[in-house]
């Protein structure tokens, strides 16, 4: 058997028929689901996952790439598992791969969870003096906003690795929409900046408060003191 014949064979033994509704009308009934909850899901597939240990980046990207076209949400999910595990095998060359798995079947939770392994393979990349925003750039401007939000959050958990000009530049570049998703990640990278700077996310919040909407602003001084 490969790798995509025993995932499947390890979710559907995982798999509660009767979460599979509820887990579906969460997702506003866009996607079908096996009916497997995130600890079965990463418990299931952990020893398939783990085995690839040193496989090259594109055949770790053809994985992802397959795992994505199949039709029950976790298969993505366990994709997006996978590159997690498997992330020092990508570099900034693979970012616009990345990016284009996210556009496809594009919601909340497979956008916020390539944001996560994009920072991290961008932050590495910092780490070594490389390019720490690669394609970010384009990213933040581009007509899809599902990668505008990859490019507000890619910095989550940076600390003091984070270019605070970059975030609050694309804080305001961003401030103007009025879609949810990217008003709230606005104040969610804001927030999140601020347990390592808080004063610094309270003077730029208050600075551009009539700039930011609402929302961000709320998010982004969530935590913090009156």
């Amino acid at each position: 058997m490969n790798l995509h014949a025993e995932l499947k064979v390890a979710l559907e033994a995982a798999a509660e028929p009767g979460r599979a509704a509820p887990m579906q009308a969460y997702m506003r009934d866009q996607f079908i689901f096996l009916g497997v909850a995130a600890p079965q899901r990463r418990m299931a597939a952990k020893g398939l996952l783990a085995s690839l240990k040193g496989i090259d980046a594109a055949t770790l990207l053809e994985h992802a790439q397959r795992l994505w076209q199949q039709p029950q949400r976790e298969y993505q999910h366990v994709a997006l598992d996978m590159l997690a595990l498997h992330r020092r095998q990508l570099d900034v060359e693979h970012i616009p791969a990345l990016l284009g798995l996210a556009r496809q079947r594009a919601w909340w939770d497979s956008v916020d969870g390539m944001a996560g392994i994009v920072g991290e393979v961008l932050q590495a990349a910092h780490q070594r003096g490389g390019d720490g925003h690669a394609h970010m750039d384009d990213a933040l401007h581009h007509q899809d906003f599902w990668l505008r939000r990859i490019a507000m959050l890619h910095q989550l958990g940076w600390r003091a690795d984070t270019d605070v000009a970059w975030l609050f530049d694309a804080a305001l570049a961003l401030a103007h929409e009025d879609e949810f998703f990217i008003r709230k990640a606005i104040g969610w990278a804001l927030r999140d900046y601020a347990r390592h700077a808080p004063e610094a996310v309270t003077t730029f919040t208050n600075t551009h408060r009539q700039q930011l909407s609402p929302l961000s602003y709320r998010e982004a001084l969530k935590h913090q003191p009156p």
